[in-house]
């Protein structure tokens, strides 16, 4: 019912930024209450980035706080995600997804336990 697709990932250097996009289609008049980002580097369990809520309110990873930025468009019923990531870091390398939640209690998190859907990842590698 609900589908997220992933786009901005690529190849660069530490120190430089990325822009991350994920589009949510929806196939019933979904709101999506809470969205999320979340990364799995290879060998390692998938963990959570940041989530947003529809409030506004946000959660970050202590490894992120202060360099990712998490978002909402205000076009497409607030269904486009971005996270602006700066200063990126060797250890931001992995494959990144985004997340989404319709239930109007939510409140975000970090765990996959916090959203129902999830889609496609797209790669992000940062080199020393």
């Amino acid at each position: 019912q609900v589908q997220l697709v992933a786009s901005g990932g690529g190849s660069v250097q530490a120190g430089t930024s990325l822009r991350l996009s994920c589009t949510a289609t929806l196939r019933y008049t979904y709101n999506l209450h809470c969205m999320g980002w979340f990364r799995q580097a290879p060998g390692k369990e998938r963990e959570g980035v940041a989530s947003i809520a529809r409030d506004g309110s946000t959660i970050y990873a202590n490894s992120v706080k202060g360099r990712f930025t998490i978002s909402r468009s205000r076009d497409n019923a607030g269904n486009t995600l971005y996270l602006q990531m700066d200063n990126l870091k060797p250890d931001d390398t992995g494959m990144y997804s985004c997340a989404a939640e319709v239930w109007d209690g939510c409140t975000g998190g970090l765990t996959d336990g916090a959203f129902a859907y999830r889609g496609q990842g797209t790669q992000v590698t940062v080199s020393a």
